[in-house]
């Protein structure tokens, strides 16, 4: 019988910038028996990142790990009169209440319905940077815009090789270079409490 040894992971910091184009496939769907949540997979087909939340979908707290199970980002919802607002924050490793700083804000712009189709977030970082979300709720297509308006990822369907489109649930992502890893990642993530897939 043929046994199964797990090979080394290397994967690079989580935050880092890579110099190269980034591509990542979002299955939005959680590897936990009866959770909600999302798993996201490297070019080689290996777990990078997860996303699994037991308790209700579209829950008010969120956490981004990476393949060990460490909290790298915590993602919370606050609910505001009107709009609902996102506040990220990031984490060591640990999900231990301490003093913590907001890492970066998400708002969405305009009127809330459920109806709508198209939407609009705009996101701003401590570090004083800002973003813009573009996303198609009903195709679950995203794009992160910088200050410029360059794109900085994006998220569709995915496709095989062939053309074939894979379900509504199997993503791409694909992070221009040189920008943080880890928080296109958590923007990523806000997109589908936004559009509530998770």
């Amino acid at each position: 019988m043929a046994k199964v040894y797990p090979r080394a992971h290397q994967l690079s910091s989580p935050s880092s910038f890579s110099p190269e184009i980034q591509t990542l496939t979002m299955w939005m769907k959680s590897l936990v028996f009866n959770g909600n949540g999302c798993a996201i997979f490297d070019s080689d087909g290996r777990i990078a990142y997860r996303v699994d939340n037991y308790a209700s979908q579209c829950s008010d707290e969120v956490y981004l790990m990476d393949h060990d199970g460490r909290t790298l980002s915590k993602i919370l919802r606050k609910k505001l009169r009107v709009r609902s607002q996102w506040e990220g924050y990031r984490c060591d490793g640990s999900i231990g209440e301490g003093q913590e700083l907001c890492w970066f804000r998400a708002r969405k712009a305009g009127r809330i319905l459920r109806g709508e189709k198209n939407f609009e977030a705009k996101v701003t970082v401590g570090s004083g940077s800002s973003y813009k979300i573009l996303g198609s709720a009903c195709k679950g297509e995203y794009k992160i815009l910088d200050v410029g308006g360059e794109a900085v990822a994006e998220v569709k369907r995915k496709h095989t090789s062939c053309g074939v489109a894979l379900g509504e649930d199997v993503l791409t992502l694909m992070i221009e270079p040189n920008h943080d890893q880890l928080l296109i990642m958590s923007l990523a993530i806000v997109c589908g409490l936004i559009n509530h897939s998770m």
